[in-house]
């Protein structure tokens, strides 16, 4: 993929997230702060599916643009075909097993499987 349309794919996730995480601090400040981790408050968010879909699309926001922008530094320091294959290779497996991991995590919350 051109590194053009990666940077686009770079700046369009940074401002969904941004979108997305205002969303997310504006309704954890509709309850006090405090009451807002409560562990039964925080389940009832996973069980209530919009927004458990917003933290999922978050998730997925945040773990694409911050290993891209990691794949970016990393390929600033050296240069080389293998090394560059290595790094690109290196940041998806390493996004996948995120958002994986993320999903696993939020799926059992919604579920009651703590």
């Amino acid at each position: 993929m051109k590194e053009s349309i990666i940077m686009k794919i770079h700046y369009g996730t940074a401002l969904g997230a941004v979108a997305l995480v205002a969303v997310h601090i504006l309704m954890r400040l509709s309850q006090k702060f405090s009451d807002s981790l409560q562990y039964q408050n925080v389940l009832a968010n996973y069980h209530f599916l919009p927004y458990a879909l917003m933290l999922e699309v978050i998730l997925i926001l945040l773990s694409v643009h911050g290993f891209n922008g990691l794949r970016v530094i990393l390929l600033e320091l050296k240069q080389g075909v293998a090394y560059e294959r290595a790094i690109n290779y290196g940041s998806i497996v390493a996004m996948i097993v995120l958002v994986a991991y993320g999903s696993r995590t939020i799926l059992m919350a919604g579920m009651g499987l703590s």
